[in-house]
């Protein structure tokens, strides 16, 4: 099928009934601005994305810091690029902002969709297209997008064949995040996402008058079939997105790929809480699936097809995302256990609460019958996945978590991954500009917060972790010789 135009429009023109992104999800058109929650415009905060969190911690470095992975993001400017035909036809200006050249590209697509749910019908335009619009314009870092966008101009050069397209690919990877986001939420009885409610939350108390108690179920039905919305609409920004005929294929099968990965990794996700399997290589692999493919490693493999990368460099890209992508996994999992919710956007403890089967929980549960530690086991099995654990129960659990190493475990392996992860970079034959922008992006994807994580220092206890070593990765994160089918 041969792909088609569609016309993107300015950042500044939405429907004349459409609610601005600055209202709260359910705030009806007209009604006042909500206050900013605390945390949001922090470079830390979490989304928790499947999935793991919106790459929490991603700070693309501009030219002068680009070596610091905490330095002041040049593309933190809100819609300093449009992103139309102009803009995206001269890289020099996107790179001064590429979050906001997406930006721009992201509030074009979603002005035209919104208008066209309106059409259809406009209770469903108001209640979901609206909400899914606001929920992906409200979005986190736009690492995704800016991974496709780096991973372009690092395989390509000063002269990328497909500017525009790396945006759209990049807007449609922020609408499939958003349906991660909104469907794990459900899966996960999630009340908040970004500080704020979470999007079935939010229908449902938007209802809950009118409903009654089917307003929860009301709130369930509306995220489902947000999120299939939301990956509708992602699909449709890549099949109408102009592209050479080869380029074409190499996209779509990268795309039709990632999205059966991110799906299956949130099935492992779920089996597990519900089956309690929560072993090592189990733990590793549900994590490489739902978050490390699809938020790092698919991202630089688009990006490097649009760019026309051969196929080494294109298996280095993907050999560093899969490492940095894992990484960036395991530092969420230790956020959603030890971080502060006013900077996460979410309470802590949700995974121990759901029994979500982290690497985290596998270790400290291996360590433990090691060290035929008793107290800490039957602190792991009568507390992990009980949603009425209080708030001293899920202290204990963290305390084991640290007294087991576990925790120093998971950062020295995080430490090592994104170790791992630059030096395949450092291997692919890349352009230095771009490349050293590459470099900081994925090295901040998994730092953690400034004031730093206790035990990450920590080398004794790492150099120690027979549970961590007893699971090399290279034996878990199977998969085909990406070089080989690009």
């Amino acid at each position: 099928m041969s792909p088609t135009a569609a016309k993107d429009h300015r950042a500044d023109r939405r429907p004349p009934d459409r609610p601005r992104a600055d209202r709260p999800y359910g705030a009806p058109h007209g009604a006042p601005t909500a206050a900013h929650p605390a945390g949001a415009d922090d470079p830390y905060a979490v989304d928790g994305d499947m999935t793991g969190a919106d790459d929490p911690h991603a700070v693309d470095a501009d030219a002068t810091g680009a070596d610091d992975p905490h330095a002041v993001d040049a593309e933190a400017r809100p819609h300093a690029v449009d992103g139309d035909s102009t803009g995206a036809d001269d890289p020099r200006v996107v790179d001064a902002d590429v979050t906001g050249a997406v930006r721009g590209v992201l509030a074009g697509l979603l002005a035209e969709r919104v208008a066209a749910a309106e059409a259809v019908d406009p209770l469903f335009a108001r209640d979901l297209a609206a909400r899914v619009a606001r929920f992906t314009e409200d979005g986190g870092k736009f690492t995704r997008s800016r991974l496709v966008w780096w991973a372009q101009r690092a395989c390509a050069g000063s002269a990328p064949p497909a500017p525009h397209a790396a945006l759209r690919i990049g807007a449609a990877l922020e609408l499939i995040q958003t349906c991660a986001l909104v469907h794990d939420d459900v899966m996960d009885a999630a009340p908040l996402r970004r500080g704020r409610p979470a999007l079935h939350a939010d229908v449902a108390a938007q209802y809950a008058r009118a409903a009654g108690p089917g307003s929860a179920r009301l709130g369930q039905a509306a995220a489902i079939l947000a999120g299939d919305l939301a990956l509708a609409w992602a699909d449709d920004v890549v099949a109408d997105t102009e592209l050479t005929p080869d380029t074409a294929h190499r996209v779509r099968e990268l795309w039709s790929t990632m999205r059966m990965e991110m799906v299956a990794g949130q099935y492992l996700d779920a089996h597990g809480e519900a089956t309690s399997a929560r072993s090592l290589a189990r733990a590793i692999r549900a994590a490489c699936l739902k978050s490390a493919l699809y938020s790092v490693e698919r991202p630089l493999a688009l990006g490097a097809a649009l760019a026309g990368a051969d196929p080494l460099t294109t298996r280095a890209l993907c050999s560093a995302g899969r490492c940095v992508g894992l990484a960036f996994q395991l530092r969420d999992d230790l956020l959603d256990v030890f971080g502060d919710p006013r900077r996460t956007g979410k309470p802590a403890g949700g995974d121990l609460r759901t029994g979500k089967p982290t690497y985290l929980a596998a270790v400290a549960r291996a360590r433990a019958e090691a060290a035929g530690d008793r107290h800490a086991l039957t602190v792991l099995r009568d507390t992990l996945g009980r949603a009425d654990a209080s708030d001293a129960e899920l202290d204990a659990v963290r305390e084991v978590f640290t007294a087991t190493g576990a925790r120093r475990t998971v950062e020295g392996k995080i430490g090592r991954l994104v170790a791992q992860g630059l030096r395949h970079l450092d291997a692919a034959p890349l352009e230095p500009h771009a490349g050293q922008r590459l470099t900081a992006l994925l090295r901040s994807a998994a730092a953690p917060p400034p004031t730093g994580t206790p035990g990450a220092g920590d080398a004794a206890g790492v150099a120690g972790a027979a549970a961590d070593s007893a699971v090399p990765v290279s034996l878990l994160l199977t998969a085909a010789d990406e070089g080989a089918r690009r």
